[in-house]
């Protein structure tokens, strides 16, 4: 686990997943999400995933990560891009269940709260097997204590 202290802007992490079939239909259960497009894109046995549901996978990949796990951090939204008419997400290409998902985590911004707290931004940027990019997500803003033990 980093401390607060040892981030750096452009720093850099990485994790892979995938997400099945029961993951998505737990998620879109629990989401109550109801698309009639999700429901009908398949590619043969794979179903499409839905956008923030690969979103909310790569934040859960980014809390598992060695550097961040053990910190006290909380999301606490995101800054729109100016670039991107001030949205924070772009979806490029389509995942479909069980498909691979590399993921690369940029810290992108740092700042002091008060003695107790830091936030942190970071990019998410999704691409499959091939390269292709599926996902570009950024300043996703999380709250950091600056020391766990305090």
């Amino acid at each position: 686990m980093k401390k607060f202290s040892e981030f750096k802007v452009g720093d850099k992490f990485f994790s892979t997943c995938s997400i099945s079939e029961k993951e998505l239909e737990e998620y879109l259960k629990f989401s109550r999400i109801k698309n009639a497009f999700l429901e009908d894109m398949q590619k043969s046995n794979q179903k499409l995933v839905s956008g923030r549901a690969i979103l909310s996978r790569m934040e859960g990949e980014f809390t598992r990560l060695s550097q961040i796990y053990g910190n006290h951090i909380v999301f606490v939204g995101t800054d729109g891009d100016s670039s991107w008419e001030n949205r924070s997400s772009r979806f490029l290409k389509p995942l479909f269940t069980d498909e691979v998902l590399k993921i690369k985590f940029t810290l992108s911004a740092k700042e002091d709260i008060d003695d107790e707290f830091g936030k942190i931004a970071i990019d998410y940027e999704g691409t499959k097997q091939d390269g292709e990019t599926v996902v570009l997500s950024n300043r996703n803003w999380y709250r950091i204590k600056k020391s766990v033990n305090s």
